[in-house]
């Protein structure tokens, strides 16, 4: 029997490429995105086209407003930060993390394993190129998995253990990417861009760390930009 996995989809090129991988090893696809009142909505809009893409057994939107709690320039009226050094990125835990994304985005994929009856969860949160966030670290996912499995009905009593998986979270963002030319990623059709405009800014931390990952792979980046200085990265 096919085993499930629920993957969380933003649309942009880490869960792409997550995605492509649990595609390449089997798995029965369920992909669970968020509308959570982001400045870059279209995130949500590349999320539906990859999931297609991929043709998931289902593609799930939940709609939260974390705009309630704000604290993140994604999700109020403070600007986005632009034309960052790597370095300057490495620093400081940036003002685009969202207070406790990735754990209201887990539980709510959680949930839906425990619902669906998977028992895989997949996400894109990266160690290296993550910008400092706090919850894409080793350290946050173990903890995580571990409480996972003393929490829901499906492990107490039904004997079912959930597995978190991590793929990309040691490895850098031109391996990424290589491994999603490798797997055929539509990269085309993704999202990285912290403003929602029409066009990626190619400035904000987002775009120039995907920028930088296409120039060290050695690979044109197949969306359109406002202005692109990759080579300025250092």
């Amino acid at each position: 029997m096919q085993q499930k996995a629920v993957v969380l989809l933003s649309g942009g090129l880490d869960s792409s490429t997550v995605l492509a991988i649990a595609h390449r090893q089997g798995f029965e696809l369920h992909t669970l995105s968020f509308d959570y009142g982001q400045r870059h909505q279209r995130e949500v809009e590349a999320a539906a086209a990859i999931a297609r893409h991929y043709s998931v057994v289902e593609q799930k939107t939940v709609h939260i407003d974390l705009r309630a709690l704000g604290g993140s320039a994604l999700t109020s009226d403070i600007a986005v930060p632009h034309h960052r050094s790597l370095e300057d990125m490495a620093h400081d835990i940036p003002i685009t993390y969202v207070p406790a994304r990735n754990t209201i985005f887990l539980s709510f994929a959680l949930a839906y394993a425990e619902v669906s009856g998977a028992n895989d969860i997949f996400l894109g949160i990266n160690a290296i190129d993550y910008s400092g966030y706090p919850d894409c670290r080793p350290e946050y996912l173990e903890a995580y998995e571990r409480m996972a499995n003393l929490a829901t009905k499906a492990s107490i009593q039904d004997g079912r253990s959930v597995h978190i998986h991590a793929p990309l979270l040691r490895m850098g963002k031109a391996d990424i990417i290589r491994k999603g030319i490798e797997l055929g990623v539509p990269y085309e059709h993704t999202w990285s861009c912290y403003e929602g405009h029409e066009l990626a800014c190619g400035t904000c931390d987002s775009c120039l760390l995907r920028l930088a990952g296409f120039a060290e792979a050695g690979i044109t980046d197949p969306i359109a930009y406002v202005q692109t200085i990759a080579h300025e990265v250092r």
